[in-house]
């Protein structure tokens, strides 16, 4: 089990839902100056997922991308212990391209990025207490839909033949998906219930059966630190927020972080 707290000085910093790519410089440029200013002072670095808008296999062409696998590279050849789980967006990192795509090579994301992947959920030890990190979409457990699509695209044979076709139809796929999940997001921005968001009957079991009181999560871009008791005792959820630059004063972002004295948020646009 990974163990963060076993000197005095080391600090665990949390981050997702960057949905980093291309298509906005002005985020990327956002999260990659808190990126350079928070990081220095962690011993490890936990990114739980949607690190990217789209992932569409190792290849994947951002200039974006690249930024950020060269930051995170440098940032585990100085000694930072870095982690990264695969979310709902790029749940593709790390999947190896099967025969028919040999024509086609690229380095494996660990590789590139010096980071360790992490499996959804796992549970580390912070400080002596044992934590249940996720990326926060299995727990969406009202969202029937979801939950069978998100079986399907991790299945083995599904990702084989996603990742055998070439690169532009993988990338204009990515774009028809998104662009049918923002509709499906907007229809439900009209209703009064939202089947998106985490289940807390889910919540308790995978608490449960981490045997943890403490999550951390992301995924629901809704920043909060939930408290509740379960089966009697104090439990407690953060939930990371997502990143935007959005306009002056109406950024979105942030970081939870972790040391000796406690937990904190910090390196948000607005100071958080």
């Amino acid at each position: 089990m990974i163990e963060v707290g076993r000197a005095a000085r080391e600090a665990a910093l949390f981050c997702s839902d960057m949905h980093l790519g291309d298509h906005d410089p002005r985020t990327a440029a956002l999260f990659f100056e808190r990126l350079d200013g928070e990081a220095r002072a962690a011993s490890h670095l936990f990114l739980l997922g949607d690190l990217f808008e789209a992932w569409v296999g190792d290849d994947q062409p951002d200039a974006v991308a690249r930024e950020l696998l060269d930051r995170l590279s440098a940032l585990a050849a100085a000694g930072t212990r870095v982690y990264a789980m695969r979310g709902n967006r790029d749940f593709l990192l790390d999947v190896a391209f099967p025969p028919a795509a040999a024509a086609r090579p690229a380095q494996p994301f660990r590789e590139r990025s010096g980071a360790a992947l992490l499996e959804d959920p796992c549970t580390v030890m912070l400080f002596g207490e044992p934590v249940l990190l996720a990326h926060g979409d299995a727990l969406c457990t009202d969202d029937v839909d979801y939950q069978h699509a998100r079986a399907l695209a991790r299945s083995e044979g599904w990702q084989r033949d996603f990742l055998a076709r070439p690169l532009d139809e993988r990338l204009r796929i990515a774009r028809e998906l998104r662009g049918e999940s923002r509709r499906v997001q907007a229809a439900r921005a009209m209703g009064d219930a939202d089947p998106g968001d985490v289940n807390p009957r889910a919540i308790d079991a995978a608490m449960r059966a981490a045997r943890v009181r403490t999550m951390v999560h992301g995924h629901t871009h809704r920043p909060a630190c939930h408290r509740w008791k379960l089966d009697g005792a104090p439990a407690c959820r953060w939930v990371l927020p997502d990143w935007h630059a959005g306009r002056a004063g109406l950024e979105r972002g942030g970081f939870l972080r972790v040391d000796a004295t406690g937990w904190t948020t910090t390196g948000g646009p607005a100071g958080n």
